[in-house]
């Protein structure tokens, strides 16, 4: 029965630790205000918790672009100026359904936003909402992004 479970371990479980983070891009939108800068947080479409835009790769677009697609998308995102190069990563673990998750190396890319739009592809499954960067961070769940959010100014 032992080599039946080494051979379990050694076929299924082991290559799950093996796999290779994959990667995402989010794009951290902000505005300068009078007060300061604001940061636009949405909420996920399963869980309702506060995140970035955020999204997998898009074919023919590199990660400045996929990021501000996703802004578009998720947030309405329609003129907005974006870095080319990632300002920061963090790590998570992405729920697939079922209890499974992946984990996630995401790249955030700073977006000035300039316009938001009232209508967006996904305008009715989201809350949006600007916050400084303090009490974004302190409504995010992963610990690298309230490290990203509370440093930046």
């Amino acid at each position: 029965m032992t080599q039946v479970f080494r051979r379990a371990w050694e076929d299924m479980v082991l290559p799950i630790f093996k796999r290779p983070r994959r990667v995402q891009v989010a794009a951290l939108c902000y505005r300068d205000t009078e007060a300061g800068k604001k940061v636009l947080l949405i909420t996920s479409r399963d869980t309702g918790r506060w995140i970035l835009p955020k999204g997998w790769p898009i074919d023919g677009l590199d990660g400045a672009g996929a990021a501000l697609q996703e802004a578009w998308e998720e947030a309405g995102v329609t003129e907005a100026d974006i870095e080319s190069d990632p300002m920061g990563i963090f790590e998570y673990d992405k729920g697939l359904g079922e209890g499974l998750t992946v984990p996630v190396t995401t790249q955030v890319y700073l977006t000035r936003v300039r316009d938001l739009s009232e209508e967006y592809p996904e305008a009715g499954m989201r809350k949006r909402a600007w916050f400084t960067p303090q009490e974004a961070a302190e409504l995010v769940d992963e610990p690298d992004l309230k490290a990203i959010l509370t440093a930046f100014h």
